[in-house]
C-alpha cells in the first residue's frame, strides 16, 4: 500500500542519514509500485517476502474484509520473515500495524521490535483505548449510530465515523484491531508519522498511561513526523501542466481538489462538484478521475483506468467551456506536494487521508475535509474538533454533497473572514512542524534517542 510505503521511505533516509543501514521488507504480491521507489533510493535495500497462502478456512473467514486478509496473509508470512531475520541480525525491526503478528518472531530472534504508523498520534491513542470501550459495552459501533465514542486526550467521535474495519463487535477485523492494543503494548515503543506540537492532547494522553488497557505498560512514544515524500518531479525536465497554469493565477486564489489515489466518485456527485465550483465564481484546479463501476468504489483504479475519459460527456454541458478562464480539470494525477506550495493555492478540499494531510500542513494550505473511507471520517473530526485545521464539506456522510454545499464552502474558503483565519491557523501548524523537524527540533531529537539506542545495541552485540 503507497500510502504506508511512502512515509516508511522516508523514514528510512533519515535513519540512513543517521550511519544505520536500512532494508525495507515487503510482503508477497505485485510489488510492480516498487520499481520507481528503488530506482530512486538507492541507498534503501528492498526485500520481497514470498506470496504467503491462507489455509482455506481462513481465507473464507476474512474474505470480505480486506483488513482482515491483510492481517492474516502478514500472519502467514512469519516463517518467511524468521528466514530472513536469521540471516540479516538487525538491530531493531520496525512493523506496520497489519504485521503484529511479526511481533512473536522478533521475541522469538530477540529483535527489539517497534511498530511505525503512518497515521496521526490520536488514531494511535484510540486503538490504544479500544479494548476498554469494546469492554463497556455490548453494543457494535454499527448500532451506536451518531452516538459519540469517548477516549482520553480525544474529541468525541461520532461511532459512525470509525473505520469500517471495527464497525461490527464480533468480526474478525474488530478482533484483530483489539488484539493490535496488546501487541503495541508489548512492543518496544511507537513510531507514529506525527509531531507532538500538533496533537499535543493525544500524544500526553498515551504518555500518562490514560490510553493503556488495565494491566498493559505504556509503551514508550516517539513522534518523528511528519515524513512526506519529497517533490515530485525533482530530477525532471519537464513541468507538469497545472504548475504553469497555477504561475498565472493570483495569490490564495485557487481551490485544488484531489482525493487520493483510491478517491474516486460516482457520476452524479461529479456534477455536483462541477456545478457547484462554477456556481462558486472562484478558481480551481481540479484532479478527475473515472467513475467506478457500481459496487466497485473502494477498488484501487488499475493503471490506465482514466485513459479516454470523456470530460465533456462527464461534466454538465458546456462546464468545460464556461469556466475555462478560471479552472482547470486534469485527470488521474497532479503533483500534490508542489501544488500544495505554490503560492497560488488558497485551500485544498481533501480526503483526509493523514499523508495528504500532513502535506497540507507542510505547505500551509488551509483545508475542506471531505472524507471517504477507512480511517478518514476519524481524521476529519480530530482535524476540524481538536487540530481546527479544516471545516467539513456537509453531506460527506449522506448519499451526496450538494452542488449549493460545494459553492458555499469554496466561496467562504477564499472570501471569507472565517476562511482567512482559518488559514493563518494552518500557517501556524506549518510552523510547529516545521521547527519539530528543525536541527533542535521534537521530532528529530526523538529520532536521534532512537538511532542512538539501537546502535549502542549493535555495539554490546558485535
Amino acid at each position: 500500500m503507497a500510502g504506508h510505503l511512502v512515509p516508511t521511505v522516508e523514514l528510512g533516509k533519515l535513519l540512513l542519514a543517521q550511519g544505520l543501514q536500512v532494508t525495507v521488507l515487503l510482503g508477497g504480491g505485485d510489488t510492480s509500485f516498487l520499481d520507481g521507489v528503488a530506482a530512486t533510493n538507492l541507498e534503501i535495500s528492498f526485500h520481497c517476502l514470498p506470496p504467503a497462502a491462507l489455509a482455506p478456512d481462513v481465507a473464507a473467514a476474512c474474505s470480505s474484509s480486506f483488513e482482515a486478509r491483510v492481517f492474516e496473509l502478514a500472519r502467514a508470512s512469519n516463517p518467511d520473515l524468521r528466514d530472513f531475520l536469521r540471516s540479516a541480525r538487525p538491530a531493531a525491526l520496525l512493523i506496520d500495524f497489519f504485521c503484529s503478528a511479526a511481533l512473536d518472531v522478533g521475541a522469538e530472534l530477540g529483535v527489539p521490535t517497534y511498530f511505525f504508523l503512518t497515521t496521526c498520534v490520536a488514531s494511535v491513542a484510540l486503538c490504544l483505548y479500544q479494548p476498554v470501550i469494546h469492554e463497556g459495552t455490548t453494543l457494535s459501533f454499527r448500532e451506536m449510530g451518531g452516538d459519540p465514542v469517548r477516549a482520553p486526550g480525544l474529541p468525541p467521535i461520532p461511532a459512525d465515523h470509525l473505520a469500517a474495519a471495527v464497525m461490527d463487535r464480533e468480526s474478525l477485523s474488530n478482533r484483530h484491531f483489539l488484539e493490535l492494543s496488546q501487541r503495541i503494548c508489548d512492543s518496544r515503543g511507537v513510531l507514529v508519522n506525527s509531531c507532538r506540537s500538533l496533537e499535543p492532547r493525544a500524544a500526553d494522553a498515551i504518555v500518562s498511561g490514560l490510553c493503556t488497557p488495565p494491566g498493559l505498560p505504556t509503551p514508550p512514544v516517539y513522534c518523528i513526523g511528519p515524513l512526506i515524500k519529497p517533490d515530485e518531479e525533482t530530477g525532471t525536465t519537464k513541468r507538469h501542466e497545472c504548475l504553469a497554469w497555477l504561475d498565472g493565477q493570483p495569490e490564495a486564489s485557487v481551490v485544488f481538489l484531489c482525493f487520493g489515489s483510491m478517491g474516486r466518485f460516482s457520476a452524479e456527485q461529479v456534477k455536483e462538484m462541477a456545478s457547484g465550483l462554477e456556481a462558486s465564481g472562484q478558481r480551481f484546479l481540479w484532479v478527475v478521475r473515472r467513475p467506478p463501476p457500481p459496487g466497485a468504489e473502494r477498488r484501487p483504479p488499475a493503471d490506465g483506468d482514466d485513459d479516454g475519459l470523456d470530460l465533456d460527456a462527464l461534466f454538465p454541458e458546456g462546464f468545460l467551456k464556461r469556466t475555462k478562464d478560471r479552472g482547470l480539470v486534469v485527470t488521474s494525477w497532479a503533483p500534490q506536494r508542489q501544488v500544495l506550495a505554490h503560492v497560488a493555492v488558497g485551500g485544498f478540499v481533501t480526503h483526509c487521508g493523514w499523508n495528504s494531510v500532513l502535506e497540507a500542513v507542510a505547505a500551509g494550505a488551509p483545508m475542506l475535509a471531505w472524507p471517504l473511507y477507512a480511517e478518514q471520517r476519524m481524521n476529519r473530526v480530530f482535524l476540524v474538533e481538536e487540530m481546527r485545521l479544516a471545516v467539513p464539506m456537509e453531506g460527506y456522510d449522506k448519499k451526496m454533497v450538494e452542488s449549493s454545499e460545494v459553492a458555499a464552502k469554496v466561496r467562504w474558503l477564499i472570501e471569507s473572514d472565517g476562511g482567512r483565519e482559518l488559514r493563518q491557523r494552518t500557517r501556524a501548524a506549518m510552523r510547529l512542524a516545521e521547527e519539530a523537524l528543525g536541527d533542535d527540533g521534537e521530532s528529530r531529537a526523538a529520532l536521534a534517542d532512537l538511532t542512538s539506542q539501537w546502535k549502542k545495541s549493535a555495539a554490546a552485540e558485535s
